[in-house]
């Protein structure tokens, strides 16, 4: 079954290392020097995920740029949505997203330079590098004349490092529609590779009613939820799910001192790897809470489910075998990473079983969501003829 996907996903081309595309490589590597302006242009404007004005500007260029290179453009909600059509029969997707976790004024204390093979600044890989990749890989792969797609389209996000809540359905709903995705995350800068599975994100919310009571008079009275859930975080901080990862990070209990609170809440991080693991997690959680330590307390547990987990199909996998093979033209190894523990577009995307979905297209660097974020240089021609070979291989597919 495996070899029968292999050969339709990747129209049969699976007979060793092919020769690279030269032309392709010539015209990727003219295309570092604009790349890189385009890039200084993006991280000169700070677009933390709460700074609307500065995600606007990032929009405001990211569709002009798509506009001059032939796009019909979309706004709304902050999403910005080109759409190209083309002479082919595939439909192809490539996401990014404008915000990053900075906040205002940043690049007053990490501003952007370049140190050897190094370009520094707040969100220039994260995701920053995205963007550029894809506006200047289309532009690439149109100036050669290749229209092998029915439809391209290009979605580039206002609030993916906040879970993407705006904008989360309308790439779903989106990628439904079409036969491949590619998101262009970054990657490593130590080994450049093609990400097959990243985690689902939830929160799980404990929630303990009890009774108040005077403190120093009458606390036999009162019913104690900080004591019942201090109970309860202990006997789950090692529940074991398959598929769900729980890590209670907040809690609250009580007004004043003297008084012993009436009700008690706790706040968790919850990182899913199965499609049905905040159920799994659910029905433990809530089979474990059942028993209280202190009596006449209620214990409850709730999980609002937010981005979904990315898991590469076969049809993916088999396409991730091809990248290997592509980079493998230009003598680079690409490494094809198993997952990682946080949470990309890649999971709204992948979320109707449709699309052929892989993740990390972007430039290689390191240091994101942290003071020396980098993307190396060297990373920028092998990514710009790794995303243009794979886009065309999805246009030839049957």
């Amino acid at each position: 079954m495996k070899k029968l996907i292999l050969a339709v996903v990747l129209g049969g081309a699976m007979h060793g290392a092919m020769a690279a595309d030269q032309g392709l490589l010539e015209a990727a590597r003219a295309q570092q020097a604009p790349l890189l302006a385009t890039l200084k242009e993006l991280v000169l404007i700070e677009s933390g995920s709460s700074d609307t004005a500065g995600v606007a500007r990032v929009a405001d260029v990211s569709a002009l740029r798509l506009k001059a290179l032939g796009a019909v453009v979309e706004r709304k909600d902050g999403i910005v949505t080109g759409r190209f059509t083309g002479k082919g029969s595939k439909r192809l997707m490539l996401i990014a997203h404008m915000d990053t976790v900075y906040q205002p004024g940043i690049l007053v204390s990490q501003p952007y330079h370049v140190d050897g093979n190094r370009v520094y600044g707040p969100g220039i890989a994260d995701d920053k590098s995205g963007i550029a990749l894809i506006l200047h890989t289309i532009e690439m792969l149109h100036a050669r004349g290749w229209r092998d797609y029915a439809q391209l389209t290009v979605i580039f996000n206002p609030d993916e490092e906040v879970g993407s809540r705006a904008s989360g359905e309308w790439i779903a709903t989106q990628a439904a529609q079409h036969d491949f995705v590619f998101s262009c995350e970054p990657n490593g800068a130590q080994m450049e590779g093609i990400l097959l599975s990243a985690s689902g994100i939830a929160t799980a919310t404990m929630t303990v009613q009890g009774r108040a009571a005077h403190a120093g008079v009458a606390p036999k009275v009162g019913r104690n939820t900080l004591i019942e859930l201090s109970h309860q975080l202990l006997q789950t901080q090692d529940i074991n799910v398959p598929g769900a990862q729980l890590n209670w990070t907040r809690a609250n209990a009580g007004l004043v001192t003297n008084q012993i609170p009436a009700s008690a809440t706790a706040q968790g991080d919850v990182r899913l790897s199965a499609t049905d693991g905040a159920q799994r997690l659910q029905q433990a959680l809530s089979e474990k809470v059942a028993k209280p330590l202190v009596a006449d307390t209620v214990t409850t547990v709730a999980i609002e489910q937010g981005r979904p987990p990315f898991i590469a199909t076969d049809a993916a996998r088999a396409c991730a075998v091809k990248a290997q093979a592509i980079y493998g033209e230009i003598d680079r190894k690409l490494a094809l990473y198993p997952g990682t523990g946080g949470g990309t577009d890649a999971g709204y995307a992948s979320r109707a079983g449709t699309a052929i979905v892989l993740e990390a297209f972007g430039l290689a660097g390191d240091g994101v969501h942290g003071k020396d974020e980098y993307i190396t240089i060297d990373s920028i021609v092998p990514r710009l003829y790794l995303l243009s070979r794979m886009m065309q291989e999805a246009g030839a597919s049957q």
